[in-house]
Parts: C-alpha cells; sequence; structure tokens
C-alpha cells in the first residue's frame, strides 16, 4: 500500500519537475505546468496514477492554506476600505453572470431547471487560487487592477456558502428555497460570528505561550493547527475549509505573530497548492476533448465572452478606468476550482447526469488554461505608471526600516525612530519582548531574525535599511551575510561586540558597523580627560583621532581586497 502510494507521489513529482519549467518558459506560469502534469499521469493520459480520489482530498488543502495566506495579507482595515467592491461589484457580477448563464443552460442549451439553477451560478464563479497566484507573480495584488479582482473574489467565496446549501435543496423532490436557504444564511452568519469571537479573544494568547516555550517545531504545528482546525471546523458546520481558512487568516493579520506564522505556512501552501492544480489536471477527460475539440473550445470561448461582457460595464460602473475594467474582466473571465466542487456534489445527489459532469469539469479546466494568456494581455493593458499611481494609492504594507532584534539596543532605536516620525517594524525571536514593545505601541513581531524567509516577509526586500542589533555574534554574522546576498543595494547598518567582528561583518556586506564597546569607552575617557584638566580642543582632538583610528581598522581588510580586485 505504502509503495503504490510512493510510486503516485514520484510520478506526480517527475510531471511538474517537466511541465512547469516548460509552461514559464513559453510564459504560460507555473499553475498551467501543474494542469498540464496532472492530465499527462491521471487516468485519461498515460494513467500512471492509480489513487486519483485519495490525492485529490488531500489536494484540496492547498486551497485552504492559500486562502489562509490570502487572509493575513488582506488586514480587516483593508478589506473594510474595500467594502464597496465587494458588496457591490462582487455582488452584482455573481447575480448577472449566474442568472445569464443558468438562461443560457437551460433554454439553449435544453438542462432541466435544477440543473441550470446551479451551473449558472457555478460557472459564475472565477477561479481564486489561480487568478491570486497570477496576480502575485505579476506584482499586480495592490494595484487597482488587483485590488478590485480580490475584491470580487472575495465575494465570490462568500457566495459559496449558500451554494452548497442549495446542492442537497436542489435534489429534493419539492423545493422551499426562499425558507431554507434563508436559514442555512442565518446558520452561517452565527458560525462565522462565533469563530471571530473566539479567534479574537484566545488565538493570541495561545500563540503567546507557545512562542514562550522556545521550541521552533511547536509554534509550527501551532500554525498548521490554526489552519487545518479552523477549516475543519467550518467545513463541519456546513461552511466550506476555505472560507474558514480565509477568516483564520485574517484574524491573524494583526498578530504579532503573523510573519513568524506566514513564514512556517509557505512550504506547506507551495508543495499542497501545486498538488491542487495537478489534481484538478488529472479530472481533464481527454478522451472527450479529442472526441468533440470545436464544441468544447466553442463553449469555453462562449462562457468566457459572457462573464467578460458582463463583468467590463460593471466594473466601469463602479470607476474603475477603461483599460483596468478589461483587464479584470479578462482576468476573471474563467470559471474556477468551486465550481468543480459544487459540480461534484451535484453528481454525487444525482442532480448531474455522469456525461453532464464531465462535460461541465472540462469547460472549467479549459476555461482556466486559457486564462495565462488572458492574464498576460490584462497585465500589458494595465500601464506600468498606472500601476505604480494604484499601488501609491493604497496605504504602505511594509515600514521602510527594519531592525532585526529589539532588545534594549534595538528598543532605544525603535523610540529614537518613533520621535523622528520614521516607520519602521522590528522583529525578535523573544515573545516577552514583542509583548512589551507592542504594549508601547511599536510594531513588534515574533520571529527567527536568521530566517530569510521571515525577513522576506517582514519587507526586506523594499526596506530603505535594514539594522542588526543582535547580541549573538554569530547570528549576527549569519544574518548579515543572507541579508546583503539577497539585497545587495539595500543599506545594513550592524552591531559588533568588537573589533574583530566589526571587520567580519565588514567584509560580510554590511554598510556601517558600530562597535558596542567603542561609543562607552570614548565617553568614560572624555570623562577622564575632563576631570584630569585636558582642554576641550586637545580632548576633541584626541578622541576624534582615535574614533578614526577605529573605524580605519574595521575597513582596512574591506579596502585591501576591493584594492586587490
Amino acid at each position: 500500500m505504502i509503495a503504490t502510494y510512493l510510486l503516485d507521489i514520484i510520478y506526480l513529482l517527475i510531471a511538474a519537475v517537466i511541465a512547469v519549467p516548460l509552461s514559464q518558459a513559453a510564459r504560460l506560469g507555473a499553475v498551467p505546468g501543474f494542469l498540464i502534469a496532472g492530465a499527462l499521469v491521471g487516468p485519461f493520459g498515460l494513467e500512471l496514477v492509480s489513487k486519483v480520489s485519495e490525492i485529490s482530498h488531500l489536494a484540496e488543502i492547498g486551497v485552504v492554506f492559500l486562502l489562509f495566506v490570502i487572509g493575513m495579507e488582506l488586514k480587516p482595515t483593508r478589506l473594510w476600505q474595500m467594502r464597496r467592491l465587494v458588496f457591490g461589484l462582487g455582488t452584482l457580477q455573481v447575480l448577472l453572470t449566474g442568472i445569464t448563464l443558468s438562461l443560457i443552460s437551460h433554454f439553449v442549451f435544453g438542462l432541466s431547471l435544477p440543473t441550470a439553477i446551479l451551473v449558472g451560478p457555478a460557472l459564475a464563479l472565477s477561479s481564486t487560487a489561480f487568478v491570486l497566484q497570477l496576480l502575485s507573480s505579476q506584482r499586480l495584488l495592490t494595484s487597482t487592477y488587483g485590488r478590485t479582482s480580490i475584491s470580487i473574489l472575495l465575494l465570490q467565496d462568500l457566495a459559496v456558502v449558500p451554494l452548497l446549501a442549495l446542492v442537497p435543496l436542489l435534489a429534493m423532490p419539492e423545493l422551499s428555497i426562499g425558507a431554507e436557504v434563508g436559514l442555512a444564511l442565518l446558520e452561517s452568519l452565527l458560525i462565522l460570528a462565533l469563530v471571530v469571537l473566539v479567534g479574537r479573544y484566545f488565538l493570541h494568547p495561545i500563540l503567546h505561550r507557545v512562542a514562550l516555550s522556545g521550541n521552533p517545531e511547536v509554534f509550527t504545528a501551532s500554525a498548521v493547527l490554526i489552519v487545518l482546525g479552523t477549516a475543519y471546523i467550518t467545513e463541519h458546520a456546513g461552511l466550506s475549509m476555505a472560507m474558514g481558512a480565509f477568516l483564520a487568516g485574517l484574524l491573524i493579520s494583526d498578530s504579532s505573530y503573523r510573519h513568524q506564522i506566514l513564514t512556517e505556512i509557505q512550504p506547506f501552501r507551495g508543495l499542497l497548492l501545486g498538488l491542487f492544480f495537478m489534481s484538478m489536471g488529472m479530472s481533464l477527460n481527454l478522451n472527450l476533448l479529442t472526441a468533440e475539440p470545436l464544441q468544447s473550445v466553442g463553449i469555453v470561448a462562449l462562457l468566457m465572452i459572457i462573464k467578460a461582457l458582463i463583468l467590463f460595464p460593471l466594473a466601469y460602473w463602479f470607476g474603475i478606468k477603461n483599460k483596468c475594467s478589461i483587464a479584470v474582466s479578462l482576468v476573471l473571465a474563467q470559471s474556477g476550482e468551486f465550481a468543480l466542487v459544487l459540480f461534484s456534489l451535484a453528481y454525487q445527489s444525482d442532480i448531474l447526469s455522469e456525461l453532464l459532469f464531465q462535460q461541465l469539469i472540462l469547460i472549467v479546466l479549459l476555461s482556466m488554461l486559457f486564462t495565462p494568456f488572458l492574464a498576460h494581455l490584462a497585465e500589458r493593458m494595465v500601464k506600468k505608471r498606472e500601476v505604480q499611481k494604484d499601488d501609491n494609492t493604497a496605504p504602505p504594507e511594509e515600514a521602510p526600516i527594519v531592525i532585526a532584534g529589539f532588545g534594549r539596543m534595538g528598543n532605544r532605536i525603535g523610540e529614537i525612530l518613533s520621535l523622528a516620525n520614521k516607520r519602521f517594524v522590528a522583529l525578535d525571536s523573544n515573545a516577552s519582548i514583542v509583548e512589551k514593545g507592542r504594549a508601547k505601541g511599536y510594531p513588534v513581531f515574533y520571529g527567527d531574525v536568521c530566517n530569510s524567509e521571515l525577513l522576506k516577509a517582514a519587507g526586506a526586500s523594499n526596506a530603505e535599511m535594514i539594522i542588526v542589533t543582535l547580541n549573538d555574534s554569530v547570528a549576527t554574522e549569519s544574518v548579515v551575510s543572507s541579508l546583503h546576498k539577497a539585497y545587495p543595494h539595500i543599506a545594513i547598518f550592524a552591531r559588533g561586540s568588537d573589533l574583530s567582528q566589526c571587520r567580519e561583518l565588514r567584509q560580510l556586506g554590511a554598510t556601517e558597523v558600530v562597535s558596542e564597546n567603542l561609543e562607552a569607552s570614548l565617553e568614560l575617557a572624555r570623562m577622564a580627560l575632563t576631570n584630569t584638566g585636558v582642554s576641550e580642543k586637545k580632548r576633541n582632538m584626541i578622541l576624534d583621532e582615535f574614533h578614526r583610528s577605529y573605524h580605519a581598522q574595521i575597513n582596512e581588510v574591506t579596502g585591501l581586497n576591493e584594492t586587490k580586485e
């Protein structure tokens, strides 16, 4: 049994290693590569993978982790700022597109009324996982184009709740949709309110206790437990797992532990999200495509044109500029992963026949495969200067100065920067120091600063400068070295213990280094000279000369290396 699963994993990895780089080389992005990889090894391809259903269930966790990360990146304050687009534009898009597609499904393609009622809204939903991946790779998440797309996707995720409740109702002989759906919505809202209440008052204290233990493995386990636990609770209560994960991320977005949690989650998210797209590729019925290729492609084109034509005037009506409206309508023209979930439930409830189920799955996946081309066109339409202007309209996510270590020295630096009205973000692996710093109103976050991914999550790549104040000489050298390799153009100011370490830090890439003993020595010497009657002029000359000589020794090795080069 274990050997069978192991062989399936090997086949999936081989397919991904081959298909994904080729897809990226063709400028299609990584997601189509994963879809193609899954189609090749799946039951409609080379038939190499046998445990397709088990892999598909595991792969759904990839979407859960993705929504959790998105929830952390979208702070509640920012979500509230987007409420007009989320609840206004998003609601109109789902309603108008869903009604239009339902009418076409019923009157043009002859689907029964219960089936059309489900198919239309399901196809109206776009792929949250796919679009967010594309926007992230394009670095357009915070542009007007990106924020508008995300707003619509958020409402679509909310719309999954009543649609999931709709499936068993449509399977009933007699429908009482209004009352049943209303009751389901009320129950969902109560569950969400309970999750928010529990998370708000219990999540942070629990994380604080775990952080005080100083065990990184336990903290990693806690981060994964938060994601999967919330997803399980909401799924068990009748909501989607993705919705629960998104809500958990939203609750942690203002926590002092968000950067460290994000660092712990990223590897799981990347691996499982790739597996999710491969599982969707394995569901692609290639035989159905080869039997009637023109019909399949024609239906997909019709679907995407209808969705784009409905969304474009709506976006324009909500004040989105012409080219940006077109870009949003193009990138959201596909159908998504939640449609696959809804169609699977409908097939199990005998609402969809097997042939119709396979055709719908094919339509959804083909629409996703066409999306990278449309996303590339959308990216080109949103001009660079417009993107920069849009980015400036959003409040900055990260501070321009990063302080690695917030002990006594880091705390003083933070206090001075605050007095100068300079924005900064500080990191420290001591939970007590983090709590004390945040109690004073400082933006201090928990995490191991030796982890390059944590520094990246905290905004090191966009920092104006990075100040390293660690008391551990080995850790300081490691941090300075990794920072200089990753961000060679960013100024790095570091604290050294003695002359030898200061010289080593300069060699490793620190822009400037300060010996922690030098300034105290100079001040004590100044006091001694003053009390022994040395004149101020001579005193300053001696101390300045000593200061220059000391720093010359720090820079001596660097200067010699530069001369040799």
